[in-house]
């Protein structure tokens, strides 16, 4: 990166800042150097610069680079947290100041969602009595029983700070300088947090309104920019649409232009469209044919082919269904889905009590208790199933186990662990237990088995093995698997930057924020708005010139460092694409 004017004004600044820019302008590279300034300046012992980010994927990819834009020698003296993890690091040590016991436990999002998961989604809001019922109860569980979820963190983080100028001075004196990535999207009480450390610490703040999607959440919206201008009075440099992302193409001015409604009529370097007719030839063709064309236009611009790219789709249900595309055979293609993790992480449970010790005579718990933690992640997503699997649960204690076929395949897996000789290697055992999973032949408990696949990617298997491997050094058996999954996935959630691995990606254009990728590949079909077909990148409820819809788009091409693809129907029009010639 070449230090402009611009740049080594940051650089030399003593005061607060705030770095605009759009995807791929720098905005993090520059942030870095401003570290490594401030920490060859002189840092006390115990001190470092702190630099916070909203998700997991961009602390990763902080982390990457991190290892190009800081010697080794001055690492350490960074540290880069979500904000999740420095309102934990708050809360953990300081909540009971505020009324709650001293010992905190993460409410997990899968847990909660179990606690209001008959409310449908649509339904939870401020006006239906019952979400309104569960806000208090949540509050209570914090107050009563420490446990504390997600969405209360930034507001108890912010009532602790305000009450104390101890804390808000423990916290400066050990970060003189803190940098607050996507500043954009931080809502009233993250941002009133980092308004009380202003005081005495040097903030500097990156933010791109155009990246802004996230502003459906309550708290967030276009006002943040202002506040932080009118707060920190900061020095301000716009980097505007500089492209250090996707050097040698053109990625960055189509999502420009895609975001301000220009249409050009030209095609553009590193960009290119690939029409279907899903009538003629079905999307499981489509996406092969697609992806070929992708890791060619990579090869063509970089002499190797891509090692990761994503498919990105405007929900959850069209990227489980790429993902069922891909599946198809006869040529499955491999690749990662990222999807909701609530039920995933619900059935791990069901795996976890499965390494845990059984005995013949306590059988008929052992079925019971198994159907009840299966019927747990079907409460997560609101399915009558739950019910009558606790309704079976209950049958069994009572000593008259019934004949369907579920009971007695649940009760097949709990015999069939119970009779074996685990190893203690708890990567072989779980692999067992997936054997015997799909062994069962049942469709409930085969998908408990692909659950079980996507649990343990990335950086979550390691620290469950952890885990699962310090118990059985001291017990020699899997006392308590479930609460060292529930250990590992508390600090997966506070402390995990998600490694992306190599590959295939499919998530929403939502998940991909933060990302990034050698090609990427995003989907447009038709969908239907409750009178006819629309395009899917007209966002729901969007009116001309369709604004939301475009700064939605813009995020998802820009993913891309060498190439984006548009996977389109020829049908319906698209009005945001009309007249570019791809």
């Amino acid at each position: 990166m070449e230090i402009c004017k611009l740049r080594q004004s940051l650089l030399d600044c003593q005061g607060h800042a705030l770095v605009l820019g759009g995807p791929g302008s720098g905005k993090t590279t520059i942030a870095l150097k401003k570290a490594v300034v401030r920490i060859n300046a002189g840092l006390d012992p115990g001190q470092s610069v702190l630099f916070l980010s909203f998700s997991r994927a961009a602390v990763a990819r902080l982390g990457e680079a991190m290892k190009q834009e800081v010697p080794r020698a001055q690492r350490s003296q960074l540290s880069m947290q979500t904000f999740h993890s420095f309102f934990w690091s708050l809360l953990s040590a300081h909540a009971y100041l505020l009324g709650a016991p001293r010992k905190l436990r993460i409410l997990l999002p899968q847990d909660e969602q179990v606690e209001f998961g008959s409310i449908k989604p649509r339904e939870r809001n401020e006006t239906n009595a019952d979400w309104r019922a569960w806000l208090v109860r949540r509050e209570e569980m914090f107050r009563q029983d420490g446990r504390i979820a997600f969405d209360l963190f930034a507001r108890n983080s912010e009532a602790l700070l305000t009450q104390s100028h101890h804390i808000r001075r423990l916290i400066t004196q050990r970060h003189p300088l803190i940098i607050v990535d996507e500043a954009q999207d931080t809502d009233a009480y993250a941002w009133r947090c980092i308004e009380l450390l202003s005081a005495s610490a040097q903030i500097v703040c990156l933010a791109d309104l155009d990246q802004q999607i996230f502003d459906y959440l309550p708290g967030i919206g276009p006002e943040r920019v202002d506040a932080i201008r009118q707060t920190l009075d900061p020095l301000e440099i716009n980097l505007g649409g500089q492209n250090l992302r996707s050097g040698g193409t053109e990625i960055t001015i189509f999502g420009q232009d895609i975001l301000t409604g220009r249409v050009r009529g030209a095609p553009y370097a590193g960009v290119s469209s690939f029409g279907y007719d899903p009538r003629r030839r079905p999307q499981k063709t489509a996406l092969r044919m697609a992806l070929g064309i992708l890791q060619r236009s990579i090869k063509a611009a970089t002499g190797r082919y891509g090692r990761d790219v994503a498919i990105l789709t405007h929900s959850s249900a069209s990227a489980a269904k790429v993902s069922s595309a891909l599946n198809a055979e006869p040529k499955p293609v491999r690749h990662k889905l990222a999807f909701d993790e609530a039920e995933a992480m619900l059935t791990a449970r069901f795996a976890a009590f499965l390494l845990e010790p059984k005995s013949e005579a306590t059988r008929r718990e052992d079925i019971a208790l198994g159907l009840e933690l299966l019927a747990t992640s079907k409460a997560a997503a609101g399915l009558a199933a739950a019910a009558q699997w606790r309704l079976w649960a209950a049958r069994v204690r009572e000593g008259s186990e019934p004949r369907a076929g579920f009971v007695q395949a649940v009760a097949g897996v709990v015999d069939s662990v119970r009779q074996a000789q685990f190893t203690g290697d708890p990567a072989r055992d779980w692999i067992f237990v997936k054997r015997v999973l799909r062994d069962s032949g049942n469709q409930e408990l085969l998908n408990v088995a692909k659950s079980l696949d996507y649990l343990v990617a990335f950086n979550r298997g390691r620290r469950i093995g952890a885990g699962l491997a310090a118990i059985w050094e001291r017990d020699g058996h899997y006392t308590a698997a479930r609460e060292a999954l529930d250990i590992a996935l508390a600090q997966d959630q506070i402390l995990g930057g998600v490694d992306d691995p190599p590959g295939v990606q499919v998530m929403t254009i939502h998940k991909s924020k933060g990302k990034q990728f050698d090609g990427v590949i995003v989907i447009r079909e038709g969908r239907h708005n409750g009178q006819r077909q629309v395009s899917s990148f007209v966002w729901w409820d969007d009116e001309p010139p369709y604004w939301r819809s475009r700064k939605i788009l813009r995020v998802g091409v820009t993913r891309a460092k060498v190439h984006t693809l548009i996977l389109e129907h020829v049908f319906p029009a698209c009005p945001i694409m009309q007249g570019h010639n791809l």
